[in-house]
């Protein structure tokens, strides 16, 4: 005699398989407040109140900067996914979700926005996974390319313990892309020149976001050339990432302070573009919730 199973015993466990990507996101998003609330009323209003820049291009640059990140994804899984202009809403939430909650949970919360629409992609794991691993790629081949070009101008500015950190951190950065460059065919799910085509997105996404923020400096502090606010941008993308170095931001502000002087007005930027960072991403993610909110109350209507 064949056993028929309890379908209805089954419902909650398809239920909560289904679900799943729900819940993340929603975890997720809450973790993305908490860290907003706690990083904007902690230190982040104090450096926005101090000085605030009025020039207009300053917040043009910003914008093109604060965008360019979700914009490289979205030109990316554009083409992977064919997704609507509505998913740069969820990468602009992968965005804040990396900078304010954990490393890569913006991943995670890309992909279970992914999973919930099946009906677009099949199979997301593979794609996020591969997108993810050569931003790091891109990012630590734009950061050797830097200290290429910007180690010989800058040698005499470092104390030999700077150096030899320095030299060190290129070494590990180097070493941390090899394994996956060596197993390639193994690491990656898409084609190989699909593979090359988003690397390319990625190192003009990272090489743009330093000439916006150079930009956005100048029209902050305009005595300061622009030539000089290039390479203080690019000098703090390849701080931002050397593994090795305490107190990044720390040493990218003496770094800066060295070759411009005007400490008091350097810190006061570098303060009030990091809380306006935070401002925005505060006032994107009330955004998308009050949306979710009135969309939820019109569908039960």
């Amino acid at each position: 005699m064949v056993t028929v199973p309890d379908l209805a015993g089954l419902e909650p466990v398809q239920t909560l398989k289904r679900r799943w990507p729900m819940v993340i996101g929603a975890i997720i998003t809450l973790a993305m407040i908490g860290g907003l609330v706690r990083e904007l009323f902690g230190s982040g209003l104090a450096g926005l109140s101090r000085a605030v820049p009025h020039d207009p291009l300053f917040y043009v640059a910003f914008t093109l900067l604060y965008l360019a990140p979700p914009v490289g994804d979205f030109i990316i899984f554009r083409k992977l996914w064919r997704i609507p202009l509505s998913g740069l809403a969820a990468l602009l939430k992968k965005r804040i979700a990396n900078d304010v909650v954990l490393g890569y949970s913006g991943e995670a919360y890309f992909y279970a926005w992914a999973r919930q629409r099946s009906q677009m992609v099949a199979a997301p794991f593979g794609a996020v996974k591969d997108v993810s691993i050569l931003s790091a790629i891109a990012g630590n081949a734009v950061t050797l390319g830097m200290i290429a070009i910007a180690l010989p101008l800058g040698v005499d500015l470092l104390t030999p313990i700077q150096l030899h950190t320095v030299a060190t951190s290129a070494a590990i950065t180097f070493a941390m892309s090899l394994p996956f460059l060596i197993f390639s065919k193994r690491v990656f799910s898409l084609p190989r020149r699909t593979l090359w085509w988003i690397f390319m997105v990625h190192a003009i996404r990272l090489i743009s976001g330093s000439v916006f923020l150079a930009f956005a400096w100048h029209y902050a502090l305009p005595t300061v050339s622009i030539g000089m606010w290039l390479i203080l941008g690019a000098a703090r993308l390849l701080v931002s990432r050397l593994p090795l170095v305490p107190n990044k931001d720390l040493l990218f502000a003496n770094f800066a302070i060295i070759l411009i002087g005007q400490d008091a007005e350097l810190s006061e930027l570098m303060a009030m573009t990091a809380a306006l960072v935070l401002l925005v991403h505060v006032i994107l993610i009330g955004s998308f919730s009050l949306y979710g909110l009135l969309r939820t109350k019109n569908v039960v209507a």
